[in-house]
């Protein structure tokens, strides 16, 4: 049995407009980032060679991995698709794109464990608070009791937002 994202006395249009939002962020994070972050590790890369970065070349590179990410599913239009990146001029800084895949992946976790009303999530949460940024994100993690080094989490994160597609199915049959 899936658990329900509003209760059952929620009317049915703000349900809607729930998981829509839901989902768009489950999107964001679970597909766009990793896609971005990729693109982030081969602009550095090619940096590092030597190799220039034009907007041609770049929007040819995302158009590439965004292609790679939907698979055959969904039509990519380079000029409009490719573009992007350059939503994204940070991109260009440092390697960060990763961290909201990782991290929206560590709050779900941490909300199921809360919400699921497992013994000793709120105090766990609590410590991992307390931390502040004195350890590792990997590391104050796992005091929350979040194992961001296996596939769970993550794994976890995907089934809430296949819980989201289930849901809204229901609403709109």
């Amino acid at each position: 049995m899936r658990a329900s994202l509003l209760g059952s006395d929620a009317a049915p249009d703000l349900k809607v407009e729930v998981l829509e939002e839901a989902m768009a962020n489950f999107f964001r994070y679970l597909f766009i980032m990793p896609t971005l972050a990729r693109f982030e590790l081969e602009t550095h890369q090619r940096a590092e060679r030597g190799q220039a970065l034009t907007a041609e070349s770049l929007v040819e590179l995302m158009s590439g991995l965004l292609r790679e990410a939907y698979g055959s599913a969904v039509e990519v239009q380079p000029e409009r698709d490719g573009m992007l990146w350059a939503a994204f001029p940070h991109l260009f800084e440092d390697y960060y794109a990763f961290q909201y895949e990782t991290g929206i992946s560590g709050a779900h976790a941490i909300a199921r464990r809360i919400l699921g009303g497992e013994p000793g999530a709120a105090d766990d949460y609590l410590r991992f608070l307390s931390l502040g940024s004195s350890v590792y994100p990997i590391d104050a993690l796992r005091v929350a009791g979040i194992d961001l080094s296996k596939p769970k989490p993550l794994e976890e994160a995907f089934d809430a937002l296949g819980s989201c597609i289930g849901q809204l199915e229901e609403l709109l049959a």
